[in-house]
């Protein structure tokens, strides 16, 4: 389905600091996810990291524009707290990653953000594109106040968030409510 409306970003642009889109390759862009990003492979490049389900048709299920749309709403309508970027390449999303909000009743009232679901494209890896990426989910947490960001990685991708200046503080714990899966297939 094609949408000729302009494009409608998830948050303002203005969030992503200038100097983020300074030494991107040619031909690359970073930006916020927007309603119209569907068709542009938004979902195949999240398969790249996990799983995404969805009741669209096809081997490997997505889901609908419908449901990526409604989705898209919920996460508008909440705003100043999820905040997708994009990396588009011939205006396909070759990369993308997400800096959740928290609001805290510590630390003076403080916001903490959560950095998610970070992914290149196989074929665009090695680009400089992830640190890109983490650069502009830190200068979104800037603007929009956060104290700290902080995420969970396995033990392999370490390496790059310490390049990306995080530094290990803990050990991450989860617990699922869901049937026992494959990693691939476990969020």
């Amino acid at each position: 389905m094609s949408d000729s409306s302009p494009a409608t970003p998830l948050f303002p642009p203005s969030l992503i600091s200038a100097s983020v889109h300074t030494g991107l390759p040619d031909g690359f862009a970073i930006r916020p996810l927007a309603r119209e990003d569907y068709a542009r492979g938004f979902y195949e490049c999240l398969a790249a990291l996990t799983w995404v389900g969805g009741g669209g048709d096809g081997g490997e299920q997505r889901p609908t524009e419908p449901e990526f749309r409604t989705r898209f709403d919920e996460m508008a309508a909440a705003a100043g707290t999820y905040f997708f970027t994009v990396v588009e390449y011939r205006g396909r999303i070759v990369g993308t990653g997400c800096l959740v909000v928290e609001r805290k009743f510590i630390h003076n009232h403080g916001k903490c953000g959560h950095v998610e679901e970070i992914v290149v494209a196989s074929e665009h890896r090695g680009k400089g594109l992830g640190l890109k990426m983490m650069q502009a989910l830190e200068s979104v947490a800037v603007a929009v106040g956060c104290y700290k960001s902080i995420l969970n990685c396995g033990p392999r991708n370490e390496p790059f968030y310490e390049r990306c200046g995080f530094h290990n503080s803990g050990i991450e714990m989860s617990r699922y409510f869901e049937e026992g899966r494959d990693s691939y297939h476990r969020g």
